[in-house]
């Protein structure tokens, strides 16, 4: 599904990322219409998606809605990499249905990559992969 669009997604430690979410981060709910990332303003959370679905989302500059991905049950949500850079979102991540979501503050994640080595490492070399898309 992601071969010509998103394909740093690929890339992605599956079990990295679940891990740390489900681990470290904190159950979060989100109702149908809810923005879990709004354009133009950095990303608060990462999560995991325990139930539920989201959309992304692009807007057009008359406001028109794009959908340009979709995200389930089982897999992860957040603004690659802009959500790891600390930099304002050009997407919105949308709940189409109520959502309970494992979250994890991009602010912890900030932290903890000028402490953990290993972690920096993981998470750079995750980067590295969806800058170069």
């Amino acid at each position: 599904m992601h071969e010509n669009f998103n394909t740093y997604y690929d890339n992605i430690d599956h079990s990295f990322w679940r891990n740390l979410c489900v681990e470290e981060g904190a159950i979060c709910q989100f109702s149908k219409g809810e923005e879990f990332i709004s354009a133009g303003e950095v990303a608060r959370y990462i999560g995991y998606i325990k139930s539920g679905a989201l959309k992304y989302v692009a807007y057009s500059a008359d406001g028109t809605e794009h959908v340009v991905g979709l995200e389930f049950a089982g897999g992860f949500v957040a603004d690659f990499p802009f959500s790891l850079l600390g930099e304002k979102s050009r997407i919105s991540i949308v709940a189409v249905t109520n959502c309970e979501i494992f979250c994890i503050p991009t602010k912890d994640v900030e932290t903890r990559l000028e402490t953990d080595v290993k972690f920096n490492r993981e998470v750079r070399r995750f980067i590295g992969h969806a800058k170069l898309q």
